[in-house]
C-alpha cells in the first residue's frame, strides 16, 4: 500500500484503520487507490466523484444493502449531515461496523462526538498528527438516539421543503435567497420559456419559479446530488415540473438555451473558501443566456461580484440591498 502521495488526514485514516478486507470509501476519493482490491466509494459532489470508477461508486444514501463493515470517510462540515449519513451507516453496515473518518483539527468539533454518539457507543478520537486527527465510530446502538427522519420536511411561503442533511440551510429560507425572492415577480417578467436556477440546493429557489410560471422550463443544477435529491422531493412535494441536473455548473445546458439564470451561489467548497469554481460558474451564464437574457445574483456584500459580471456577462445593476447582501441583474448583450 503506496501512501507517499496521501495528504496528513488520508495518511492518518489509513494508518488508525483496522484491518479489513473490503473498505467503503465515502468523501475522500483520493484514498480509494491505496484502499485494496475490495472497495466501494462514493463522492456527493459530482466533481469529485469523476476520480472514482463508475464500477466502484456506491452511495450510501440510495443503497439497500452494504457488506463491508469498515468505512473510511471524511468528516462532512455540517452536522446535520453527519447526523444524516451516521444513522444511513448504522443501518446498512452491521454490528461489526468500524467508521474511521477523518479531518483537519481546526474543523472539528466536540459536537461531532456528541452526534455520532446518537447511533454509536464506541466514540473516541486520536491524537492529532501534522492537524489532523480521525475519529473512530464503532459498537452501533441498540436503541439510537434519533432526533427525526431524513431528508427532513418543513414548510416555507406554502410550499414544502425536503432535505437532506448536507443541503445549504436544510429545509429553510435562508436570509440572501428570501431577499432575492422578494423580486419574484420581477424575475418572472424577464422569462418568456426556460429559466435555470444555478446551484438549487433546497430547491426553494427552483419550487418558487415553477409555481409561478407553470407554462415554463424550470432547469435546476447543483454539484452536490443531496442538493439535486433535495429539490427533486421537493419539487414532487410540490407537485411541480423541475428538470434537475447534477452537474458542474451549467456545463450540461447547450449555449443560448435560456432566459433567465437565478442563482444564490457559493463562495466555498466543504470547509475551504473557493471563489474560482463559483466565478466560473458565473461567466458560464453568458455562454448558455439569449441575447438580452438576464442573470439575478445575489451574494454577500463584502464580495465583488459585480465588477465580474459585468466584465464577464454584461451591464449589471443593483437590484436591492440590505446590510448583508446585494441583489443584482446582469444583462447578456
Amino acid at each position: 500500500m503506496d501512501t507517499a502521495t496521501l495528504d496528513p488526514v488520508d495518511e492518518l485514516i489509513v494508518a488508525e484503520s483496522p484491518l479489513a478486507t473490503a473498505v467503503w470509501v465515502l468523501g475522500r476519493p483520493s484514498l480509494v487507490p491505496v484502499s485494496g482490491e475490495d472497495t466501494t466509494a462514493w463522492s456527493d459532489d459530482c466533481r469529485d466523484l469523476t476520480a472514482i470508477p463508475e464500477s466502484l461508486r456506491l452511495n450510501p444514501l440510495t443503497t439497500k444493502e452494504c457488506s463491508t463493515p469498515v468505512v473510511w470517510m471524511g468528516l462532512p462540515s455540517s452536522l446535520d449531515e453527519l447526523d444524516e449519513l451516521l444513522g444511513t451507516l448504522w443501518r446498512l453496515l452491521g454490528p461489526d461496523a468500524h467508521i474511521v473518518a477523518g479531518g483537519r483539527i481546526k474543523h472539528m468539533a466536540r459536537s461531532m462526538n456528541d452526534v455520532a454518539a446518537r447511533w454509536f457507543d464506541d466514540v473516541h478520537a486520536s491524537l492529532g498528527v501534522r492537524k489532523a486527527r480521525v475519529l473512530h465510530f464503532s459498537s452501533p446502538r441498540e436503541h439510537p438516539a434519533v432526533t427525526g427522519e431524513w431528508p427532513r420536511t418543513n414548510t416555507v411561503n406554502g410550499l414544502t421543503i425536503r432535505a437532506h442533511g448536507g443541503v445549504f440551510h436544510t429545509t429553510g429560507l435562508d436570509a440572501g435567497t428570501s431577499l432575492l425572492l422578494d423580486h419574484l415577480d420581477a424575475i418572472a417578467a424577464d422569462v418568456n420559456t426556460d429559466v435555470v436556477d444555478l446551484g438549487c440546493g433546497n430547491g426553494i429557489i427552483s419550487a418558487h419559479l415553477a409555481r409561478r410560471l407553470p407554462d415554463a422550463t424550470v432547469n435546476a443544477t447543483d454539484v452536490s446530488w443531496q442538493a439535486v435529491d433535495s429539490t427533486r422531493l421537493t419539487a414532487r412535494a410540490n407537485g411541480l415540473d423541475i428538470v434537475t441536473h447534477w452537474c458542474d455548473g451549467l456545463s450540461v445546458l447547450p449555449d443560448q438555451s435560456v432566459d433567465v439564470v437565478v442563482t444564490n451561489p457559493p463562495f466555498h467548497r466543504g470547509t475551504a473558501q473557493d471563489h474560482a469554481p463559483t466565478l466560473a460558474m458565473l461567466a458560464d451564464a453568458a455562454r448558455v443566456l439569449r441575447p438580452g437574457g438576464s442573470l439575478w445574483c445575489v451574494y454577500n456584500n463584502h464580495l465583488p461580484w459585480a465588477s465580474h459580471l459585468r466584465r464577464t456577462v454584461g451591464p449589471t445593476r443593483q437590484v436591492a440591498r440590505n446590510r448583508q447582501y446585494t441583489v443584482t441583474r446582469t444583462v447578456r448583450g
